[in-house]
This record gives structure tokens, C-alpha cells and sequence, in this order.
């Protein structure tokens, strides 16, 4: 329990209505929206090209994961999230501690969080509308985005 799941430096946003949360910095009980660029080969961008594919991956998250994803902010360990996601949910997310690690190791899978023995020292920037990448495109205002929180 001492370890420190810490989402990587990717954009995300929050959007739509404030839902449960509780009273901690950080978190806003919004929707979270995760954008990355898909990393494709030569051939594969030929193709995307030809059908106008989007050049990037939209993964929006549901109510719980996106408190779990605003809560794995690399200051708070696994026990205390778990202790925020049950006192903010609690029927329903039981058993909270299997539904939360289930999450975690999807999101590790993923590519989008990492878990260190560590809480974050500011090593990398883990902020809303931050583009690690460079390479996203400006933000679509269809997407209803909340630039400030």
C-alpha cells in the first residue's frame, strides 16, 4: 500500500458537470478526457491519410475513473485513494479495493499511469491541458473542455 500510482505526462481535460468528489485539491468530480497521438507506421499513416483518420486517440473515462485518474496525482499512495474512492462511492464501487486496483493496472497496461515507491516531486508536469508531445491539435470546442478548474 505504500505505493504511489501517478498518471504519466499526457493531455487531459475535464469536462461536463461537477459529480462526487471529495473535498481534495485536485479534484473537481468532472469528466476526464485523455488525448494522445496514435504512433503509427509509415504504411499505417498512408492508409490514415487516405480515409482521414483523426491522428489522435480520445479516451474518455467514466465518473469513477476520472476521480481515480484526478486522485493519482503522485502525492497521495494506493490506501489513501482507495480510502477516497470507497468515502465517495461507497456501495458502488464495492469491493473497492479490487475495483480500484483493476483500474490501476488497466491504466498501467494502457501506458497512462505508473506506480512509484515515491509520491512525485515534481519530475514531470502532470497537468490538465498539458501536451507532452507537442503534436496535438488545438482543442475542440465540440469536445467541451473547461480550461480553468
Amino acid at each position: 500500500m505504500d505505493s504511489f500510482p501517478t498518471r504519466v505526462p499526457v493531455w487531459w481535460g475535464r469536462r461536463g458537470a461537477a459529480g462526487p468528489h471529495p473535498p481534495e485539491g485536485g479534484c473537481s468530480g468532472r469528466m476526464v478526457l485523455i488525448r494522445h497521438p496514435k504512433n503509427l507506421s509509415k504504411f499505417e499513416s498512408l492508409i490514415a491519410r487516405f480515409t482521414k483518420a483523426p491522428n489522435e486517440l480520445r479516451r474518455p473515462l467514466d465518473d469513477m475513473n476520472s476521480l481515480l485518474w484526478e486522485l493519482m496525482d503522485g502525492s497521495r499512495n494506493m490506501e489513501q485513494i482507495i480510502h477516497l474512492m470507497d468515502s465517495t462511492f461507497h456501495e458502488r464501487i464495492t469491493p473497492v479495493e479490487e475495483r480500484v486496483g483493476a483500474s490501476v493496472t488497466n491504466l498501467i497496461s494502457l501506458g497512462l499511469v505508473v506506480v512509484r515507491t515515491t509520491p512525485i516531486n515534481g519530475e514531470w508536469d502532470i497537468s490538465p491541458l498539458h501536451d507532452p508531445s507537442e503534436s496535438l491539435s488545438e482543442i475542440d470546442p465540440s469536445l467541451g473542455i473547461i480550461e480553468e478548474e
